[in-house]
């Protein structure tokens, strides 16, 4: 049993020890100038966290024929890639804040597989449509969970701005028009993947999933989400919304993502074991 752990807590130990080491450079007051070379390390280490974890994924997802979509290993995908967007986007816009919202996240979700009570495989022969549907939809999840992680951060950015007091204060925030401008980035790839997620299930539900198209709440919640998003994004190109108004929307379309395909999996096969 100690052994099956291990892999799970290394990687779990290294985002947890960037992510607080981040907070110990954080109360030394630094500037991100005055604190390059830690958080070159940081880089590093969670490059290193990201292939391992994306190994672990490769071992316990991919089957012979199948695919293992319980909610466990599809929480520690989506934090995965989220991790790696994260990552990509730091190189570029030096993102170190958005640390302290995305890795305490990934470390709980990567050891999520490790205590997994039982599997969900799907059959599938070789990379077919069905593949093709559930990386796509893999991929819209994780970029609208950066969103959501870094519109939180955006809300803490501002607060700082107008010196307000908050029980989490974070240092070295990027300029708020880069933050609102690599948000809208974000929702409108986003947005194109979720749009073809939710027309391949619609017109090829019964190639994918073996039957036909249902109104069920895990739909209408998907669908209410694409309307929040495609409400924001069209605010944002005629009204020019942004700051409150965007992180707002942005997080309440999250909420209901999250209600679709999360809280539908984590019911079904964690309480009622279907």
């Amino acid at each position: 049993m100690i052994h099956h752990l291990i892999p799970y807590l290394v990687v779990a130990f290294i985002y947890m020890a960037v992510a607080l080491d981040y907070w110990r450079v954080a109360k030394q007051n630094k500037a991100l100038n005055d604190a390059a070379l830690p958080f070159q390390l940081h880089s590093a280490m969670i490059a290193l966290g990201i292939v391992l974890h994306g190994w672990l994924l490769y071992r316990d997802v991919f089957a012979i024929g199948g695919l293992n979509l319980g909610v466990y290993y599809a929480l520690s995908a989506i934090l995965w890639l989220t991790v790696l967007i994260y990552w990509i986007a730091d190189r570029k816009h030096a993102l170190h804040s958005l640390q302290a919202f995305v890795l305490p996240p990934a470390a709980l979700c990567v050891l999520m597989p490790a205590f997994a009570v039982e599997d969900y495989y799907v059959e599938t022969s070789g990379f077919n449509l069905f593949s093709l549907h559930i990386l796509i939809a893999m991929v819209a999840y994780s970029l609208f969970t950066f969103a959501a992680l870094h519109a939180c951060l955006m809300r803490m950015a501002e607060r700082a701005l107008h010196q307000k007091n908050s029980w989490l204060a974070l240092p070295g925030f990027p300029p708020l028009m880069v933050l609102d401008a690599l948000l809208f980035k974000v929702l409108r790839i986003g947005f194109v993947l979720l749009t073809i997620t939710l027309l391949s299930g619609m017109l090829f539900s019964e190639e994918i999933f073996g039957k036909p198209l249902q109104f069920n709440h895990k739909t209408v919640f998907s669908i209410a989400s694409w309307f929040i998003y495609a409400w924001l994004l069209f605010g944002r190109f005629k009204y020019g919304w942004r700051g409150k108004t965007a992180t707002r929307w942005t997080l309440v379309g999250f909420v209901l993502l999250l209600l679709a395909y999360v809280g539908s999996r984590f019911v079904l096969q964690v309480i009622l074991h279907r």
